[in-house]
């Protein structure tokens, strides 16, 4: 897959088979519109193309709202992408100037003109550009005009309650991690830089690796113990990952620990990439370090247990 970051480098193709939007997540309902823009490229010898916006529109429309969290970066969602199969993913630079275009301009100037669009794919209820006025029902009326076709993939249903980046969000909130993976389809994922603590993991006998998230818009999910796998070094352990202030040690700063099982390494500044497999159990206030290490030792054989599959 080409990534470009922005327009200018981009080379009009001669049958681009095209989607747009954030596609945060890259969820299951993402999944049915890449599916069909690879079904129509594959009969048509045409080019996917994926154009997505960073940073997201929300960040830079609305910057006094800090209450977004996003699923992805922008680095996980063009993996994400990737391993959909798509050929070109454009990257379009999200300022307050680029928000100003209308829905016409950006058809002529990015999707005709700039990409080569010969077929649009898109999902429902789609809206682009200034004030989101640009609608399924335009983009039909003017593709014969543009020399496109256009396609909304109707509403899709994952049993019988709509997939959203919104639910994904609310279910990794509240710690529902079978629900968010189902929606999602793969498991969610956090990726961060490994930093020093204070080794209290270690005096319980659980050393952990404590992590730090560059992104503060990238989505934590909620407080409490849960069954991992870590990827380090292109290998995939298995662990239990800790979220929460550490309330037995009366702590306050919210922290990211994780015990990786069977491993003894310096990994001080290197990268992690954990996936979420279940929640063990919530956090607690245990009376004394000794009660907490005995329900570590229970934590890990209930992770074991999970990760078994």
């Amino acid at each position: 897959m080409k990534i470009y970051h922005g327009v200018e480098d981009f080379i009009r193709l001669n049958n681009a088979v095209v989607t747009s939007g954030t596609f945060d997540g890259v969820h299951l309902g993402h999944s049915k519109i890449l599916s069909r823009l690879r079904e129509i490229a594959s009969k048509t010898n045409g080019e996917t193309v994926v154009i997505t916006y960073w940073p997201h529109p929300r960040l830079v429309l609305h910057p006094e709202d800090t209450t977004l969290k996003l699923l992805n970066t922008f680095e996980e969602k063009a993996e994400l992408l990737k391993a959909q199969g798509i050929n070109h993913l454009v990257r379009i630079p999200f300022t307050k100037e680029f928000s100003q275009l209308t829905s016409a301009e950006f058809i002529t100037q990015i999707l005709v003109d700039t990409i080569g669009t010969k077929t649009l794919v898109i999902g429902h209820d789609h809206h682009f550009g200034k004030n989101r006025e640009g609608s399924f029902e335009q983009l039909k009326q003017n593709g014969p005009k543009y020399g496109f076709d256009v396609e909304e993939i109707p509403r899709q249903d994952v049993d019988h309650v709509g997939v959203s980046s919104t639910k994904i969000r609310m279910a990794l909130e509240g710690g529902d991690i079978a629900t968010a993976s189902h929606f999602l389809g793969h498991y969610y994922t956090i990726t961060g830089r490994v930093v020093m603590g204070d080794k209290l993991g270690r005096i319980l006998g659980f050393p952990t690796a404590n992590i730090e998230i560059d992104t503060s818009y990238k989505l934590i999910p909620a407080d409490g113990i849960y069954a991992v796998t870590i990827e380090y070094g292109h290998r995939r352990f298995k662990g239990m990952l800790y979220i929460g202030n550490r309330p037995t040690v009366n702590g306050i700063k919210r922290n990211i620990e994780v015990n990786i099982f069977d491993f003894d390494k310096d990994i001080y500044g290197d990268s992690l990439t954990i996936s979420f497999h279940h929640l063990i159990r919530s956090d607690i206030k245990f009376n004394d370090l000794e009660e907490l290490k005995r329900q570590l030792h229970l934590d890990k054989q209930e992770a074991l247990r999970m990760l078994a599959d």
